[in-house]
């Protein structure tokens, strides 16, 4: 690590920053690009910056030797993530005084010294970041714990502008909204504004006061459901307060994750109707021309017709196990993880993937690839889905590259095409239940968007993670890592 931090670099990678956000961009790629920026000038081996939810973190971005990492999932019970949460903002922490698998698989990696510093936004944690260095840079200056503690409250000032962070649907603000009440006179004005009403709606009580109250308000002894400008929802119930004054009371909670289900579920039965019907259709078509018009068929044309029966037939099958599986949160259940040949499992998995894609694939497994641990039936699932994907969002006379490889903890493999790609901004929404990008134009690519969810679900099950990223070039990349055997 250099004796000091480079400031000129350091503010050279703010500015960069800021250019993107000045142009238009927003969220994971001025995110990523900041990190890009300033590991040099903190003499760095690798940067991380981890979003926390209300039910764990993941890494969202990660540069330098701690790439790797890009898409993992931290439990809230791991040590590491615990010690993450308490203690100061800005730590410094030797890897190897941390228990937890992450802790031993950078150590692994000579990653031996982390300073992090939490996130904060309005007193709740958002996220973390990670500054890692490898033995013997051990950043002991002051400075550069103040700097590090600086950059963080950046990232947080990101979140608060609510344009692309946070990335994830259970978001750590929307997470801590509480029951919110107001009491508001005859005319309509805000009276009274107790913290909780600040959280939810976004209003402080200093803007609140003597104001109109910022939202419809339902007749007393009524509820009314209203949508805030930010797309959250509240149910709002009001009462008429007894005494002098004709004052109402007004009390109102956050229902965001309850009209989200309920719209998932109006969704699901959408999707599914759509999706379904249109194998359906085709297999009923030629199915009645065969039987109508046997006679008057060519041989050429009866095995076409038997062709396209069988292709979609597969399709609705294929269709029909994922809608159920997502619908299950589908994995492969509670079976313990075993060992297992990964590239023998890739091998045996392509024979069975369809016929328009499976002539596309090139697999180029080394030889000495080392076993993983997971479940292997689910192998076939989860490169189906990767697979389809990628011939989904490319040209047809394009090749879709399968290659692996392994380092000391975890077995890799990734899927590449040389398709329209992925915008940064959507690597981690494309996980999400039934999203669909700026691309998912239903005419040129359908599908219901549930398979990179099912992949998602999958894969951590097995203590694994998956991640997308453009590719150079032009396309995108889908990396699975496992743990090794």
């Amino acid at each position: 690590m250099p004796e000091h931090t480079d400031f000129a670099a350091l503010i050279a990678g703010q500015n960069a920053a800021m250019e993107m956000i000045n142009s238009g961009d927003a969220g994971l790629p001025v995110l990523t690009r900041l990190l890009q920026e300033v590991q040099p000038a903190l003499g760095a081996a690798g940067m991380a910056f981890v979003e926390f939810t209300s039910t764990g973190g993941r890494v969202i971005a990660a540069t330098g030797a701690s790439q790797w990492t890009l898409g993992r999932p931290l439990s809230a019970t791991d040590p590491a993530t615990v010690c993450l949460l308490t203690g100061p903002r800005v730590q410094q922490v030797r890897m190897s005084h941390l228990t937890g698998q992450l802790a031993d698989e950078l150590v692994e990696r000579g990653l031996d010294w982390m300073v992090v510093s939490r996130a904060e936004l309005g007193g709740v944690t958002v996220g973390s970041l990670h500054v890692l260095y490898r033995d013997g840079d051990e950043p002991v200056r002051t400075t550069q714990h103040a700097t590090i503690g600086y950059l963080a409250a950046c990232i947080a000032h990101m979140y608060s502008d609510q344009n692309g962070l946070p990335v994830h649907g259970d978001g750590p603000v929307v997470a801590t909204l509480a029951d919110g009440l107001a009491v508001v006179d005859r005319a309509g004005r805000v009276r009274l504004w107790n913290p909780a009403a600040a959280r939810v709606t976004g209003r402080p009580a200093r803007q609140a006061l003597n104001e109109p109250v910022p939202f419809p308000l339902p007749p007393a002894g009524r509820a009314l459901d209203h949508r805030l400008p930010d797309g959250r929802w509240l149910k709002i119930n009001a009462g008429e307060l007894p005494g002098p004054g004709d004052l109402r009371v007004v009390t109102f909670r956050d229902i965001t994750d309850q009209q989200r289900r309920a719209h998932d579920r109006e969704l699901f039965v959408a999707v599914t109707s759509h999706e379904l019907r249109t194998p359906v259709t085709v297999i009923k078509g030629y199915a009645d021309t065969l039987n109508d018009h046997w006679e008057s068929l060519t041989d050429t044309d009866r095995r076409q017709a038997v062709r396209i029966i069988g292709q979609r037939a597969n399709e609705l099958a294929r269709l029909v196990d994922r809608l159920l599986s997502s619908t299950a949160e589908a994995g492969p259940g509670v079976q313990p993880p075993v060992r297992f040949d990964l590239a023998d499992a890739l091998r045996a998995a392509a024979v069975d993937i369809p016929g328009e894609v499976r002539h596309r694939l090139r697999l180029d497994l080394p030889a000495d690839l080392p076993p993983a641990r997971g479940h292997r039936q689910s192998l076939a699932t989860v490169l189906t889905e990767l697979s389809t994907n990628a011939g989904k969002y490319s040209d047809p006379g394009t090749p879709i590259e399968i290659t692996a490889d392994a380092d000391g903890q975890t077995v890799a493999f990734r899927v590449s095409d040389r398709g329209i790609g992925i915008r940064p901004e959507h690597v981690e929404r494309a996980f999400d239940r039934f999203w669909q990008g700026e691309s998912g134009d239903r005419r040129r690519y359908p599908g219901a968007g549930l398979g990179l969810y099912l992949v998602r679900q999958i894969v951590e099950q097995q203590n694994g993670w998956v991640s997308l990223r453009p590719r150079a070039g032009g396309g995108t990349v889908a990396e699975v890592r496992l743990p090794r055997g």
